[in-house]
Protein backbone atom coordinates (compact mmCIF):
# COMPACT_ATOMS: atom_id res chain seq x y z
CA UNK A 1 0.00 0.00 0.00
CA UNK A 2 1.65 3.36 -1.21
CA UNK A 3 0.46 6.50 0.40
CA UNK A 4 3.72 8.57 -1.51
CA UNK A 5 2.43 12.48 -1.51
CA UNK A 6 1.11 13.74 -4.66
CA UNK A 7 0.74 17.25 -5.66
CA UNK A 8 -2.27 18.68 -4.49
CA UNK A 9 -5.69 18.51 -5.79
CA UNK A 10 -6.70 21.37 -7.95
CA UNK A 11 -10.48 21.56 -7.86
CA UNK A 12 -13.05 22.88 -10.64
CA UNK A 13 -11.19 21.20 -13.70
CA UNK A 14 -12.84 18.80 -16.03
CA UNK A 15 -10.36 15.89 -17.44
CA UNK A 16 -8.25 17.45 -19.93
CA UNK A 17 -9.12 17.28 -23.53
CA UNK A 18 -5.53 17.40 -24.94
CA UNK A 19 -3.29 14.38 -24.79
CA UNK A 20 -0.41 17.27 -24.81
CA UNK A 21 -2.02 18.24 -21.17
CA UNK A 22 -1.36 16.63 -17.92
CA UNK A 23 -3.38 13.69 -17.05
CA UNK A 24 -5.74 13.94 -14.18
CA UNK A 25 -4.56 12.33 -11.28
CA UNK A 26 -5.60 8.95 -10.53
CA UNK A 27 -7.87 8.58 -7.04
CA UNK A 28 -6.44 7.71 -3.93
CA UNK A 29 -9.76 6.24 -2.61
CA UNK A 30 -12.54 5.15 -5.14
CA UNK A 31 -16.35 4.64 -3.13
CA UNK A 32 -18.41 2.20 -5.53
CA UNK A 33 -21.57 1.06 -5.12
CA UNK A 34 -21.56 1.27 -1.22
CA UNK A 35 -25.00 0.22 0.32
CA UNK A 36 -25.56 0.00 4.38
CA UNK A 37 -28.41 -1.04 6.10
CA UNK A 38 -29.06 -0.92 9.89
CA UNK A 39 -32.03 -2.90 11.43
CA UNK A 40 -33.32 -3.07 7.14
CA UNK A 41 -33.24 0.55 7.47
CA UNK A 42 -31.38 1.94 4.51
CA UNK A 43 -28.91 4.61 5.14
CA UNK A 44 -26.15 4.42 1.78
CA UNK A 45 -27.66 3.50 -1.41
CA UNK A 46 -25.38 3.25 -3.97
CA UNK A 47 -22.83 5.61 -3.16
CA UNK A 48 -19.80 6.66 -6.16
CA UNK A 49 -17.27 8.89 -4.81
CA UNK A 50 -13.64 9.26 -5.95
CA UNK A 51 -11.44 11.28 -3.71
CA UNK A 52 -7.96 12.40 -5.16
CA UNK A 53 -4.51 12.98 -3.67
CA UNK A 54 -3.97 16.01 -2.00
CA UNK A 55 -7.49 17.73 -1.68
CA UNK A 56 -9.86 18.84 0.99
CA UNK A 57 -13.52 17.44 0.15
CA UNK A 58 -16.19 18.11 2.66
CA UNK A 59 -19.26 15.62 2.75
CA UNK A 60 -22.15 17.77 3.48
CA UNK A 61 -25.84 16.16 4.48
CA UNK A 62 -27.85 16.82 6.94
CA UNK A 63 -27.91 14.46 10.18
CA UNK A 64 -28.72 11.13 9.33
CA UNK A 65 -27.34 11.01 5.88
CA UNK A 66 -25.02 8.65 6.45
CA UNK A 67 -21.94 10.94 6.28
CA UNK A 68 -20.12 9.50 9.45
CA UNK A 69 -21.09 5.20 8.38
CA UNK A 70 -19.19 6.18 5.36
CA UNK A 71 -16.04 7.79 5.88
CA UNK A 72 -15.92 5.57 9.06
CA UNK A 73 -15.44 2.65 6.62
CA UNK A 74 -12.10 3.99 5.70
CA UNK A 75 -10.93 2.57 8.99
CA UNK A 76 -13.10 -0.18 9.45
CA UNK A 77 -15.22 1.27 11.97
CA UNK A 78 -18.18 0.07 9.53
CA UNK A 79 -18.36 -2.13 6.77
CA UNK A 80 -20.39 -1.67 3.35
CA UNK A 81 -23.38 -4.37 2.91
CA UNK A 82 -22.31 -4.24 -0.63
CA UNK A 83 -19.95 -2.58 -2.82
CA UNK A 84 -16.46 -2.00 -3.23
CA UNK A 85 -13.61 0.73 -1.62
CA UNK A 86 -10.32 0.91 -2.76
CA UNK A 87 -7.71 2.99 -1.01
CA UNK A 88 -3.78 3.19 -2.46
CA UNK A 89 -4.79 -0.30 -4.45
CA UNK A 90 -6.60 -1.92 -1.80
CA UNK A 91 -9.43 -3.48 -1.74
CA UNK A 92 -10.91 -2.48 2.20
CA UNK A 93 -13.48 -5.44 2.12
CA UNK A 94 -11.67 -7.99 1.43
CA UNK A 95 -9.38 -6.73 4.88
CA UNK A 96 -10.98 -9.35 7.95
CA UNK A 97 -8.29 -8.77 11.01
CA UNK A 98 -7.14 -6.40 12.73
CA UNK A 99 -3.90 -6.69 11.37
CA UNK A 100 -4.91 -6.38 7.96
CA UNK A 101 -6.14 -3.29 8.66
CA UNK A 102 -2.89 -2.01 10.47
CA UNK A 103 -1.43 0.15 7.44
CA UNK A 104 -3.94 1.51 6.36
CA UNK A 105 -5.09 2.87 10.31
CA UNK A 106 -1.62 3.53 11.07
CA UNK A 107 -1.80 5.89 7.79
CA UNK A 108 -4.98 7.51 8.52
CA UNK A 109 -5.84 10.65 11.10
CA UNK A 110 -9.07 10.17 12.68
CA UNK A 111 -10.35 13.04 14.59
CA UNK A 112 -13.67 12.12 16.24
CA UNK A 113 -16.49 14.75 16.74
CA UNK A 114 -16.34 14.76 20.56
CA UNK A 115 -12.17 14.95 20.62
CA UNK A 116 -12.25 11.27 22.77
CA UNK A 117 -8.88 12.38 24.48
CA UNK A 118 -8.21 10.20 27.80
CA UNK A 119 -9.15 12.56 30.79
CA UNK A 120 -6.62 10.49 33.31
CA UNK A 121 -3.91 11.67 30.58
CA UNK A 122 -2.17 14.99 30.10
CA UNK A 123 -2.63 16.63 26.93
CA UNK A 124 0.96 15.32 26.00
CA UNK A 125 0.29 11.90 26.84
CA UNK A 126 -2.78 12.19 24.54
CA UNK A 127 -0.39 12.40 21.80
CA UNK A 128 2.25 10.36 23.31
CA UNK A 129 -0.19 7.23 23.17
CA UNK A 130 -0.24 6.22 19.58
CA UNK A 131 3.50 6.58 19.26
CA UNK A 132 3.79 4.37 22.36
CA UNK A 133 1.35 1.37 20.80
CA UNK A 134 2.82 1.28 17.51
CA UNK A 135 6.51 2.40 17.46
CA UNK A 136 9.98 1.74 19.03
CA UNK A 137 10.40 4.98 19.20
CA UNK A 138 12.48 6.15 22.47
CA UNK A 139 11.10 8.39 25.00
CA UNK A 140 13.68 11.36 24.22
CA UNK A 141 12.04 10.69 20.49
CA UNK A 142 8.32 10.74 21.24
CA UNK A 143 8.64 13.66 23.52
CA UNK A 144 10.22 15.14 20.62
CA UNK A 145 7.60 14.43 18.22
CA UNK A 146 4.67 15.29 20.80
CA UNK A 147 6.27 19.22 21.17
CA UNK A 148 6.40 18.93 17.36
CA UNK A 149 2.87 17.99 16.94
CA UNK A 150 1.50 20.21 19.52
CA UNK A 151 3.60 22.94 17.89
CA UNK A 152 1.80 22.22 14.31
CA UNK A 153 -1.67 22.71 15.83
CA UNK A 154 -0.71 25.77 17.79
CA UNK A 155 -0.96 24.36 21.53
CA UNK A 156 3.08 24.71 22.54
CA UNK A 157 2.24 25.06 26.10
CA UNK A 158 -0.40 22.72 26.55
CA UNK A 159 1.72 19.54 27.39
CA UNK A 160 1.22 18.89 30.82
CA UNK A 161 -2.46 20.26 30.70
CA UNK A 162 -5.23 17.96 31.70
CA UNK A 163 -8.03 17.73 28.97
CA UNK A 164 -10.59 19.58 31.42
CA UNK A 165 -8.43 22.67 31.90
CA UNK A 166 -9.26 22.96 27.94
CA UNK A 167 -11.64 25.33 25.61
CA UNK A 168 -13.67 23.54 23.33
CA UNK A 169 -11.54 24.55 20.58
CA UNK A 170 -8.29 23.62 22.34
CA UNK A 171 -10.25 20.43 22.61
CA UNK A 172 -10.80 19.87 19.17
CA UNK A 173 -6.42 20.68 18.41
CA UNK A 174 -5.60 18.55 20.81
CA UNK A 175 -7.29 15.33 19.10
CA UNK A 176 -5.75 16.74 16.09
CA UNK A 177 -2.38 16.87 17.46
CA UNK A 178 -3.13 13.24 18.95
CA UNK A 179 -4.40 12.36 14.76
CA UNK A 180 -1.33 13.56 13.66
CA UNK A 181 0.96 11.45 15.67
CA UNK A 182 1.79 8.56 12.96
CA UNK A 183 2.19 10.87 10.46
CA UNK A 184 -0.83 10.37 8.32
CA UNK A 185 -1.61 10.65 4.43
CA UNK A 186 -5.13 10.62 5.30
CA UNK A 187 -7.14 13.02 7.74
CA UNK A 188 -10.70 12.18 8.42
CA UNK A 189 -12.30 15.06 10.49
CA UNK A 190 -16.10 14.20 11.48
CA UNK A 191 -17.71 17.23 12.75
CA UNK A 192 -14.65 19.23 13.67
CA UNK A 193 -16.63 22.52 14.54
CA UNK A 194 -19.72 21.19 15.98
CA UNK A 195 -20.26 23.12 19.20
CA UNK A 196 -17.89 25.92 18.73
CA UNK A 197 -18.82 29.44 17.80
CA UNK A 198 -17.87 31.07 14.41
CA UNK A 199 -14.67 32.30 14.98
CA UNK A 200 -12.99 29.45 16.67
CA UNK A 201 -14.90 27.09 13.77
CA UNK A 202 -12.97 29.60 11.03
CA UNK A 203 -9.11 28.69 13.19
CA UNK A 204 -10.27 25.09 13.04
CA UNK A 205 -10.97 25.50 9.44
CA UNK A 206 -7.76 27.78 8.80
CA UNK A 207 -5.99 24.74 10.90
CA UNK A 208 -7.56 22.26 8.21
CA UNK A 209 -5.88 24.09 5.10
CA UNK A 210 -2.28 24.64 6.89
CA UNK A 211 -1.81 21.14 7.62
CA UNK A 212 -2.80 20.45 4.19
CA UNK A 213 -0.74 22.29 2.62
CA UNK A 214 2.52 21.77 4.85
CA UNK A 215 1.66 18.02 4.97
CA UNK A 216 0.63 17.25 1.41
CA UNK A 217 -2.49 15.38 3.22
CA UNK A 218 -5.65 14.65 1.51
CA UNK A 219 -8.40 16.01 4.10
CA UNK A 220 -12.05 14.43 4.36
CA UNK A 221 -14.10 16.63 6.12
CA UNK A 222 -17.66 15.50 7.57
CA UNK A 223 -19.62 18.12 8.37
CA UNK A 224 -23.09 20.00 8.04
CA UNK A 225 -21.07 23.59 8.58
CA UNK A 226 -21.63 25.73 5.16
CA UNK A 227 -18.94 28.15 7.00
CA UNK A 228 -16.74 25.30 7.15
CA UNK A 229 -17.08 23.98 3.85
CA UNK A 230 -17.00 27.31 2.04
CA UNK A 231 -14.05 27.92 3.48
CA UNK A 232 -11.69 24.44 3.23
CA UNK A 233 -13.22 22.58 0.59
CA UNK A 234 -12.12 21.81 -3.01
CA UNK A 235 -15.38 19.75 -3.49
CA UNK A 236 -18.17 18.82 -1.65
CA UNK A 237 -20.38 15.95 -1.65
CA UNK A 238 -24.08 16.32 -0.98
CA UNK A 239 -25.16 12.96 0.60
CA UNK A 240 -28.78 12.64 0.39
CA UNK A 241 -31.57 10.09 0.95
CA UNK A 242 -28.98 7.61 0.58
CA UNK A 243 -27.15 8.64 -2.97
CA UNK A 244 -24.75 11.74 -3.61
CA UNK A 245 -27.24 14.83 -4.60
CA UNK A 246 -24.34 17.21 -5.22
CA UNK A 247 -20.75 16.63 -6.34
CA UNK A 248 -18.35 19.83 -7.01
CA UNK A 249 -16.66 23.05 -6.36
CA UNK A 250 -18.17 25.40 -3.49
CA UNK A 251 -19.32 27.81 -6.32
CA UNK A 252 -21.09 25.28 -8.40
CA UNK A 253 -23.04 24.19 -4.89
CA UNK A 254 -24.19 27.58 -4.88
CA UNK A 255 -25.65 27.65 -8.33
CA UNK A 256 -27.32 23.90 -8.16
CA UNK A 257 -30.86 23.58 -8.72
CA UNK A 258 -31.33 20.69 -6.89
CA UNK A 259 -34.22 20.58 -4.40
CA UNK A 260 -31.88 19.80 -1.13
CA UNK A 261 -29.09 21.84 -2.19
CA UNK A 262 -31.53 25.22 -2.32
CA UNK A 263 -33.04 23.58 0.89
CA UNK A 264 -29.52 23.31 2.65
CA UNK A 265 -28.38 26.60 1.44
CA UNK A 266 -31.70 28.73 2.75
CA UNK A 267 -31.85 26.71 6.23
CA UNK A 268 -27.89 27.85 6.45
CA UNK A 269 -28.47 31.20 5.50
CA UNK A 270 -31.23 31.45 8.55
CA UNK A 271 -29.37 30.16 10.38
CA UNK A 272 -26.78 33.10 9.94
CA UNK A 273 -29.55 35.82 9.90
CA UNK A 274 -28.85 38.19 13.03
CA UNK A 275 -31.52 37.18 15.95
Amino acid sequence: MSFSPSSPYSSGLEAPASASLQAAPAPLISFRGIHKSFEDKPVLNGIDLDIFPGETIVILGRSGSGKTVLTSMLVGLNFPDRGSIDVAGVELTRLKSDRDWRELRLKTGYLFQGSALYDSMTVGQNVAFPMEQHTRLSEAEIRRRVLKKLAQVGLQETEDMEPAALSGGMLRRAALARSLALDPRIIIYDEPTAGLDPITGDEIGHLILRLRDDLKVTSIVVSHDLRLTRLVADRLAMLFEGAVAFLGTYDEFLESSHPEVRRFLLLGIQERAPK
